[in-house]
């Protein structure tokens, strides 16, 4: 078998599009930073301004909120007949499949996961149960990896 790839599927869509929306969104709210600001804080009475620079700043940190829905598109599992490498959303796992006891997707599961040998196990957030079918493909594939690997 040659190399797999798999990445999540419907979080993509959803990451992509909330992410574009955020961005609109504060975009939006940016244009309606302008003019005088009055506020009162303990009794003082006082105003400011809002600058161009603050308008920049809220398309920024929309951007940056962005940015960080968008870290959840990262997840990606690549296999070959040598060893498996899990990129999650924060870290990842470089593992050869002699270390690898199974190749686990438990009912009500989020995601799957691999069982090692020292009765640790890695989360596969790449292969979600909301994939459905892709997931239970990519399982699959990865187990027939795993079966080749073992024998």
């Amino acid at each position: 078998m040659s190399d797999v790839a798999f990445r999540p599927q419907k979080i993509r869509w959803v990451a992509g599009s909330l992410a574009l929306g955020v961005v609109v969104l504060f975009t939006a709210l940016s244009f309606g930073l302008h003019g005088q600001a009055g506020f009162e804080n303990a009794g003082q009475v006082g105003s400011g301004s809002f600058q161009r620079g603050d308008q920049a700043a809220m398309i920024g940190l929309g951007v940056l909120i962005a940015l960080g829905i968008l870290a959840f598109c990262r997840p990606r599992v690549t296999a070959d007949d040598q060893g498996v490498h899990v990129r999650n959303v924060v870290g990842g796992y470089d593992l050869p499949w002699s270390v690898v006891r199974a190749v686990r997707f438990d009912r009500n599961a989020a995601w799957a996961s691999l069982e090692l040998l020292d009765d640790e196990q890695v989360s596969i957030h790449a292969l979600q149960a909301v994939d459905k079918d892709y997931a239970v493909d990519g399982v699959r594939t990865l187990r027939a990896l795993h079966s080749a690997a073992q024998a």
